[in-house]
């Protein structure tokens, strides 16, 4: 045994033989095979990075677009064209350099002087710590890469699978509650031309985030890109909405087109054409444990995309609660008595308890779902102004009470001999009008609404901090409407928002006068995170009847889950309050933080103000 080891070559002895071959070896031979091997180690590390620099010239367009986006650093990014062509330049001169070597290498390596070999070798050590630097940055360019891109990565392989991912449950895991979702999206920008693919294939892209949907028109024609934005906006619906529905959108139009049969003897007369008004999808929004999508219609540069960055906030805080605390449309007819004696008489007649009964059946007897709650009479000389504050169910309610009030009048008629009907509406409802008694007494549906959002995501995603938000809020919405005298006005522009739902809902646009009615207020909680809520006295909304009945108001209804009548009478339209007070935080958190900010005019002069040439839009930061 001893004696066969002995004969086994030692590691040694092989690198002596190897060495030995290399000696026989010619020099141009010998610096040929150097070269080779130092050329193609260069040509594999620069390989990793090439992704980079746009080097893609052996990959499709779709094939391209379906790779995780890299990564793009914020602010003014280098012009990375010009490195590609200083690459192509370096590349080429270091071959010639190399070719000229392997040619004359024997004289070189013979040559009396020294000093030509020496200017190759510094020649090629630049060559290669310029390579070797590419390479480092290639490395440097993944780890963002893959930091960025974490939490999609887990997502399943299957777009089927991959859409029911898009939001979790949301009473345990709020949807954007992630902390990847704090992180700046990864760019879209991909340099391919998304044109070439089919619109399903756009949508999923889309949804997979590799192409952001607030882009589509800038990298397709306006019209192809609001039909992939409906296809990804439904498959987002089907996810929140009960029985998966995957066409929620379909009756809401997105070319010229209204069935004026509907319209006829229930919405307009005279009817000479429509005005149609865009509409937008703000969300996920994480309202009371559910995830919500609310449509909004305006012709406001900058609002969705404002109002949405607030609900990211919102949701990735872990949403907001809200609440109704009181439900009654109201109607206060105007009667007068013979004196001021039997205005008083008639006011302490209808408030004892026995005769509200009697009022109550009479009221009720007009309605299937309507409940007389209340009976308000105010004196003034001969005149009583009856304010009848009425439960509506998922109805508005204007007609319902109406017709009750009409049967208590000819009740109290009864009763009161010298009773006579001034106006059926005294103006003390106060319907479409401003008024103290809407802001202390409500209307409709009385709604508060909080949220608790940490400091680290007000700075990262409102893009200000938590004491400049409160300090904004104090003295612009409490002091500056107590200044100027405002009735129902403490807040930033909660108009806006419950306007662009109404007209998105079928509701009586006319009506945000008193459904505007908000004060908002923010607080710095012990741990230094945000605390905001919107108190809204008097939204009144209806999911039956009026303009919900036409097929795309219906449709907005629907993808906000409360179309139509709720299994319980005013399920549904107490839903649609909380939506509007809830979107109107969102849009009050984002445009306080705008102003903290200061970034409101800058925001607005850049989306407002539409030139032909190619720009990039800072409302997009809204959406990121």
């Amino acid at each position: 045994m001893a004696a066969a080891m002995g004969t086994m070559p030692t590691i040694g002895m092989r690198l002596d033989a190897m060495i030995d071959q290399i000696d026989n070896l010619s020099s141009p031979q010998l610096y040929g095979i150097i070269v080779a091997a130092t050329v193609g180690l260069c040509v594999v590390l620069l390989g990793t990075g090439s992704s980079n620099l746009d080097l893609q010239h052996n990959t499709t367009a779709k094939d391209n677009l379906l790779k995780k986006p890299a990564a793009v650093p914020k602010g003014r990014q280098p012009k990375w064209h010009i490195f590609k062509w200083i690459n192509y330049l370096a590349v080429v001169a270091f071959l010639w350099s190399v070719c000229t070597f392997c040619l004359n290498a024997s004289h070189y390596l013979h040559h009396e002087s020294q000093g030509v070999l020496v200017q190759f070798l510094v020649g090629w050590s630049v060559f290669l710590l310029y390579f070797f630097g590419f390479f480092g940055v290639s490395f440097i360019h993944e780890d963002i890469s893959n930091d960025e891109t974490t939490a999609s990565s887990r997502q399943p392989s299957s777009s089927k699978n991959a859409t029911k991912q898009l939001h979790k449950a949301a009473p345990s895991a709020p949807v954007c509650s992630d902390p990847a979702s704090f992180k700046v999206a990864a760019s879209s920008h991909a340099s391919t031309d998304i044109k070439e693919l089919a619109d399903e294939e756009i949508a999923e892209l889309v949804l997979s985030n590799k192409v952001k949907d607030h882009e589509l028109e800038k990298r397709l024609d306006p019209f192809r890109a609001v039909a992939v934005r409906r296809l990804a906006a439904n498959r987002k619906l089907s996810t929140v909405l009960p029985d998966n529905k995957t066409n929620v959108l379909d009756k809401l139009p997105a070319t010229p087109s209204l069935d004026y049969a509907r319209v006829h003897g229930a919405n307009c007369e005279i009817v000479v054409g429509y005005v149609p008004l865009p509409v937008g999808l703000v969300g996920p929004l994480t309202l009371n444990g559910e995830t919500v999508y609310v449509p909004m219609a305006t012709t406001e540069g900058c609002l969705v995309a404002s109002t949405n960055r607030g609900a990211k906030a919102i949701t990735q805080g872990g949403g907001a609660q809200a609440r109704i605390i009181r439900d009654g449309i109201t109607r206060a007819p105007c009667v007068r008595m013979g004196s001021a004696m039997e205005a008083a008489d008639l006011k302490m007649w209808c408030e004892e308890p026995e005769n509200f009964d009697m009022l109550k059946r009479a009221f009720e007897s007009t309605t299937s779902f309507g409940k007389l709650l209340a009976c308000h009479p105010t004196v003034a000389g001969k005149n009583v102004y009856l304010r009848l504050v009425c439960f509506s169910g998922d109805a508005m309610g204007m007609n319902m009470v109406s017709k009750g009030s009409l049967a208590v009048i000819e009740l109290l008629q009864k009763e009161f001999s010298s009773l006579q009907l001034v106006a059926l509406s005294g103006n003390m409802c106060t319907d479409k009008k401003a008024a103290a008694t809407n802001w202390l007494q409500g209307r409709g549906k009385s709604v508060v609404v909080e949220a608790v959002i940490s400091k680290e995501i007000v700075l990262t995603t409102l893009k200000t901090t938590v004491a400049a938000l409160v300090h904004t809020n104090t003295h612009k919405n409490l002091i500056g409407s107590a200044m100027a005298g405002s009735l129902g006005g403490f807040n930033a522009h909660a108009s806006n928002i419950v306007t662009a739902i109404f007209l998105a809902t079928g509701q009586d646009p006319a009506q945000n006068v008193e459904s505007s009615n908000c004060i908002t207020l923010m607080e710095e909680t012990e741990e230094g995170d945000l605390w905001i809520s919107c108190t809204m006295p008097s939204i009144e909304v209806g999911t039956v009847g009026g303009g919900t009945s036409l097929e795309a108001q219906a449709a907005c209804l629907e993808a906000i889950g409360c179309k139509g009548g709720g299994n319980t009478p005013g399920e549904n339209s107490k839903k649609l309050a909380t939506v509007v007070a809830a979107a109107t935080m969102a849009g009050e958190l984002s445009l306080l933080a705008a102003l903290a900010a200061n970034t409101l005019v800058q925001a607005h002069m850049t989306h407002n103000r539409k030139s032909n040439v190619t720009r990039t839009n800072i409302c997009d930061e809204s959406f990121k």
